[in-house]
């Protein structure tokens, strides 16, 4: 009797974990795996404690050397592997990241403690693919809840000048997370690539904690744009990059514009030296070149970053803000290149 009791004890744990409940510190794979769309973020187990945002077991936090920049928004990334089954290392592309896996990021303004969540973004792979999901932060921070149609909220910051913003923040429909997540027409993850996890330490780290099978000593490393020790120029690639190329790339969602920003991309006029817009309209800001050597205000890539006109703005979902301390490195990196012979001088070289 005592066995049929435990089996019918754990078989009403899976329900409970199959329609949304907590059990205890364990990912709901279920909920991962299944074809629905859980209301509440809770129904995954990725968090022991919602409210302190506590990452259940194997639940591991990571970080990237280069980040999207989202409004200034803060953001906490945790990645979850089921039980014996790591990502596989890929030193050009995102890591390979077995059938069952999350990506879990939120977002949020306030350092430290005062870190206050606005929305979390998951990322499943089902065994058709990956699926997007946002989810919105209740007022009291007790769930998340689910919005496929994305929503706008007012939110007061002050930017790391010290000046005081107030945006209508956007967070995404399922359709704009395809938008930026698309590479050659299939959902796929952006950040973690192992240049941008490689800081000298987080690959052996994640090794360590079972989350990828291997860190091999000679992977390659993605600069931070905001380190100054760092050439100016490979700063200013890496940027457009993390930024830019999840898009602009040759298998992106924007291969039709013939602008690839990729840092391993070796055509300079694809990298943007002096190349003329395939499609002349409002958002060249009368400009000839994506990139014109020597001249910022003449590039037609700084315009677009500068604005947060619809139509004109680049990237163009994402933020409501100007991220003017990237415009102002991408300004003197486009400024310190010769302006004469310019077809001649890789975007990238220093």
């Amino acid at each position: 009797m005592k066995g049929v009791a435990a089996l019918l004890a754990a078989a009403a744990l899976f329900v409970s974990a199959a329609i949304g409940g907590q059990p205890g510190d364990s990912v709901n794979d279920a909920a991962i795996m299944s074809d629905g769309y859980p209301p509440a973020l809770s129904a995954f187990g990725f968090f022991r404690d919602l409210k302190t945002r506590t990452p259940a077991t194997r639940v591991t936090g990571y970080h990237l050397n280069t980040p999207l920049f989202s409004d200034y928004a803060e953001k906490q990334r945790y990645i979850y592997v089921p039980a014996g089954q790591p990502a596989r290392y890929d030193a050009q592309g995102v890591l390979a990241f077995p059938i069952g896996a999350a990506l879990i990021k939120t977002f949020g303004y306030g350092a430290g403690a005062a870190f206050r969540p606005i929305e979390t973004r998951v990322l499943l792979h089902r065994a058709g693919g990956w699926v997007a999901l946002p989810y919105v932060w209740n007022d009291d921070l007790s769930d998340a809840v689910l919005k496929r149609a994305g929503t706008r909220m007012p939110v007061m910051f002050t930017d790391p000048s010290g000046e005081a913003r107030t945006i209508s923040y956007q967070v995404p429909n399922q359709n704009q997370c395809k938008e930026c997540h698309a590479l050659s027409g299939a959902i796929t993850p952006i950040g973690p690539t192992a240049r941008n996890l490689n800081d000298g330490r987080q690959l052996q780290a994640l090794v360590a904690a079972g989350v990828l099978d291997r860190a091999p000593g000679d992977a390659p490393r993605l600069l931070r744009w905001d380190d100054a020790s760092a050439p100016l120029a490979d700063r200013a690639r890496a940027y457009l990059e993390v930024n830019c190329a999840h898009c602009h790339r040759r298998e992106g969602a924007a291969s039709n514009s013939g602008l690839f920003l990729l840092t391993s991309e070796s055509d300079p006029v694809a990298q943007g030296l002096l190349k003329r817009p395939v499609a002349a309209g409002r958002g060249s800001g009368a400009r000839d070149f994506a990139i014109a050597p020597g001249h910022p205000e003449n590039s037609i890539l700084l315009y677009r970053m500068e604005s947060t006109e619809p139509g004109i703005a680049m990237p163009e979902i994402g933020r409501a803000t100007a991220h003017k301390e990237a415009i102002a490195l991408l300004r003197d990196w486009i400024a310190a290149m010769p302006a004469e012979n310019g077809s001649q001088q890789q975007p990238g070289g220093h």
